[in-house]
């Protein structure tokens, strides 16, 4: 079933894409119309599978051939599968806003969440590309009873996040209202309001990731993880039933929202006893207000300059000029730390 509503919606957004002229032949190979549904899937896991393939090569260089009676196998498959249930948490509450719009409301709702969600996950891959980088430091100084260095990764950690996620946010909520037009055409207008009340998660999911893959997992707190994200998948599936009946797609943002909020708040629940809330939040007032700052001017040409990608790029540069002129302005901790590493 969901799969059948996957197939039904991409085949409505190529048609969509298609349905009026033949604008796009010229600059796409394979996928001319809404007909070519079976290639774009092919291309899509196809590109996915070579890219990951890639890198086996490079693997020989820091492992050798393996010793397949020094494994231990069983010992690890437990931690292993325990681990495994956050992502099928997670998959499950990112699938389901999909599927329960496509079944409460329409087809067309689903495709405008889903290309909203899109923009929303591609910028978060840059935030939550450190918990990757900071875990393995973070159990390092776990292992060795290093528990004050523990606590001052996550405080760094969580000051860079809040740093990046906060213009992110702010500056796609801004420019959502010529960004969409220009890239998605003028047929997915009804994706800007999804995008502007999205955006919201970028910084939540900041948090949640700074908290729960660099401070919780290698911390052996793998239980409070996987409870914080089995609520966030309770919380949005119980907001969608009315959300989405009142409001549609914006109901379904909102309600992802709200799952990423009650994530965040428990985990910050989990850690009160552990941490110093002062120490965690330092400086992030001073990046809202940054935030804010930019939003308002970027969001006053974003109303006056025409839809132009000449121009969406200058409010992009304004927006960056802007909040860093501010957090120069504001002196956070966070620059003069940027400036050792870069000495």
């Amino acid at each position: 079933m969901v799969f059948y509503g996957r197939r039904k919606f991409c085949s409505y957004c190529i048609k969509k894409l298609y349905s009026e002229n033949h604008y796009f032949d010229k600059y796409f190979l394979f996928v001319k119309s809404y007909n070519d549904l079976s290639m774009y899937i092919l291309i899509l896991s196809l590109s996915l599978l070579l890219g990951n393939l890639t890198l086996f090569p490079s693997l020989k260089r820091y492992i050798g051939k393996p010793s397949l009676s020094s494994l231990n196998i069983w010992r690890h498959l437990w931690p292993s599968l325990v681990l495994f249930i956050p992502p099928i948490a997670t998959q499950v509450y990112l699938v389901l806003n999909k599927t329960m719009l496509g079944l409460m409301n329409s087809v067309q709702a689903s495709g405008y969440f889903d290309q909203s969600d899109k923009m929303i996950k591609m910028v978060l891959a840059i935030v939550t590309a450190t918990g990757t980088v900071m875990l393995p430091h973070v159990a390092n100084a776990f292992a060795k009873g290093q528990h004050e260095k523990t606590k001052s990764y996550l405080y760094t950690s969580f000051s860079f996040v809040t740093a990046v996620s906060v213009p992110m946010a702010f500056g796609l909520a801004a420019v959502a209202p010529k960004f969409v037009p220009l890239f998605f055409t003028s047929k997915f207008n009804n994706v800007i309001p999804i995008m502007i009340i999205e955006s919201a998660v970028i910084l939540l999911i900041a948090w949640s990731n700074a908290i729960g893959t660099q401070y919780l997992l290698p911390t052996k707190q793998t239980n409070s993880y996987i409870f914080s994200v089995v609520i966030g998948a309770i919380v949005n599936l119980v907001a969608n039933i009315p959300l989405i009946l009142v409001l549609g797609a914006v109901g379904a943002a909102i309600a992802t929202v709200l799952s990423e909020l009650s994530v965040t708040i428990y985990q910050l629940w989990v850690i009160r006893k552990q941490v110093s809330y002062r120490m965690l939040f330092n400086d992030t007032f001073k990046y809202l207000l940054s935030g804010i700052i930019m939003f308002v001017i970027v969001t006053f040409f974003d109303r006056w300059l025409s839809q132009e990608w000449i121009f969406l790029i200058f409010e992009v540069v304004i927006g960056i000029v802007v909040y860093v002129a501010f957090l120069f302005a504001f002196r956070v901790k966070i620059l003069k730390k940027a400036k050792y590493l870069f000495k």
